[in-house]
This record gives structure tokens, sequence and C-alpha cells, in this order.
């Protein structure tokens, strides 16, 4: 067996957040319809459109790399977003749903930062510099969708809950 590289590593994790962005797709619809401030399922809205411009980021990046788009089962996000359905069932009807919806998407989007982070990184390192570039403004945008989640929560969605 060959030793593994740090570009096998990189392909791999490339994999990894592609069938996240994936499944996040799929899932931030279902979010939007559970919230019920107004504000948190417009930024839901906006986010799932935000994700489709991700995923055909990533796209570009296999094309960079001369390999087929294609995603490798993620356990983590698998479970992030199991943990959300977990909140949508339990918290339904009550106070504190929208509270727990923004709890459930700063888990995606923290899970997100880290794998953008790492993917950049990689990217400077194996001479990647458009993909590099790719990852700069997906990592942007997610860092964003965290802060405004945030003044969400501090300014009405956590105080509603209370």
């Amino acid at each position: 067996m060959a030793e593994k590289q740090l570009d096998d590593l990189f392909l791999d994790t490339l994999k990894d957040i592609y069938y996240a962005e994936k499944l996040i797709l799929k899932a931030l619809p279902k979010m939007a319809k559970a919230a019920v401030l107004p504000d948190l399922k417009a930024g839901f809205e906006q986010h799932a459109a935000e994700t489709e411009a991700q995923i055909e980021r990533l796209e570009q990046v296999f094309e960079l790399l001369g390999k087929a788009p294609r995603g490798k089962t993620c356990d983590a996000i698998l479970g992030i977003i199991e943990e959300g359905k977990e909140i949508m069932e339990e918290y339904k009807g009550t106070q504190a749903l929208d509270a727990g919806l923004v709890s459930a998407a700063q888990a995606v989007e923290h899970y997100e930062i880290a794998r953008y982070g790492t993917l950049a990184t990689w990217a400077k390192q194996l001479g990647h510099k458009e993909a590099l570039n790719l990852f700069l403004a997906t990592l942007d945008e997610e860092k964003a969708t965290d802060e405004k989640l945030s003044s969400l929560a501090e300014a009405s969605v956590n105080l509603k809950a209370a």
C-alpha cells in the first residue's frame, strides 16, 4: 500500500465537504420552514442560495484537480444534521425553537469554517492558488453567516426563548 500524502488528504477532505454541502442544501429549506422568526427564515433561505454557489465552487476545485466531483460520507455532518432534526421535533411549537435552530445552524457553520480553513491552508501549501481563492471566498461567506446568526440570536431569538 502506497504511503498517503497531503494531496490525498486534501482530496479526501474536499470530497467530505462536498458531501456535507449537499446535505446542508437539503436541510436548509426544512430549517427555514420550521423557523418562526421571519428574519431567521430569510437567513436560512439566503444561505441555501449561498450553499448552491459554494457547491459550484467545490465543483470548480474538482475540475482544477482533474477529478470528477464526488462526495465521501461525512459522519460529522450527519450527526450535526441529526441533532438539528431532533431540535426541530423536540422544540416544535415552543418559544425556544428558533434559538435551537440558530444553535444547530451555528454547529454547521463552525464545521464548515473548520473544513474550509483547513482546505485553504492545504491549497496554499500544495500550490493550488485558484482553489485557495475559491476556498477563501466560501470561508468568508461561512464566517459572515455565523456572525449574522450570532447577531440574530443576541438581538431577538434568545430573548424570545428566555
